[in-house]
């Protein structure tokens, strides 16, 4: 993919501040596009946008919990205030909890949903309201999960949700379709951040050891996969689910 694939286009990208989404916001910025860089943590969001304008990228922060209405309002309103459009938005701001079936709390509920669904909803519907103003169509990409197809130990919640993500693009291509917006999933399996190796030291020895391509991902793979979903070059892929995962899930073999 050349080094200008996303001149002139504009971006969002939401849980950026670290990990696989600053890793993509990162790439889109250095390959051309204007990105508005999000996260819950505003400081943080300031920061990765900073590390990007070092590397000669264009990116603006924008802190927030974008599962409240007025930040996912006021972000595409941002976008199109400082950059005049919006052609491309990553939807990847998410929440993870664990927990026993039998013991899953409401309160870890109510905010799992709130983030995951409820967020990434309305945030793909302003985007889309903003995109089919302007006519030319665009592209919606939402990070989802292995775990939304395969069983994963007390990850039931979670995982419903992330299954939930991948049924709603596959809806939404009979809205968006007809105003050459295409939408898509990509779905990531066991990958290397900066929170999978604090939260578990062996992480990189256990999904080596099950996974069928003998490594996790590095956010590298899942940034390829990312940059070809809302570049021009899949405009005509729509609704489908990109499994980034080295064959896992096509084994199943549980972490445990």
């Amino acid at each position: 993919m050349g080094n200008k694939t996303f001149q002139n286009q504009v971006a969002i990208v939401t849980g950026a501040g670290k990990g696989i989404g600053f890793a993509v916001a990162r790439q889109l910025a250095l390959k051309g596009a204007k990105v508005v860089l999000n996260d819950i943590d505003t400081e943080l969001a300031q920061s990765a946008s900073k590390r990007i304008m070092e590397e000669a990228g264009i990116c603006e922060a924008f802190g927030g919990d974008i599962s409240d209405m007025q930040i996912i309002e006021g972000i595409v309103a941002f976008a199109v205030e400082k950059f005049g459009k919006l052609d491309i938005l990553l939807a990847n701001a998410g929440i993870t909890t664990y927990g026993d079936f039998l013991e899953y709390q409401p309160a870890s509920m109510q905010r799992l949903l709130q983030i995951n669904l409820f967020g990434t909803f309305f945030l793909t519907q302003a985007a889309t309201k903003q995109m089919v103003k302007q006519a030319h169509g665009g592209s919606i990409l939402i990070t989802s999960s292995v775990t939304g197809h395969a069983a994963h130990p007390f990850l039931a919640a979670y995982g419903m949700t992330k299954a939930g993500l991948d049924q709603l693009v596959k809806n939404l291509v009979i809205d968006l379709g007809p105003h050459n917006i295409n939408i898509n999933t990509m779905v990531p399996g066991a990958t290397l951040t900066e929170r999978t190796l604090i939260e578990d030291p062996d992480y990189l020895e256990i999904w080596s050891r099950i996974t069928p391509s003998g490594r996790p991902s590095t956010t590298d793979d899942i940034v390829n996969a990312a940059l070809f979903l809302v570049s021009p070059a899949s405009r005509q892929i729509m609704g489908q689910n990109l499994v980034i995962d080295g064959g896992w899930t096509s084994v199943g073999v549980p972490p445990y």
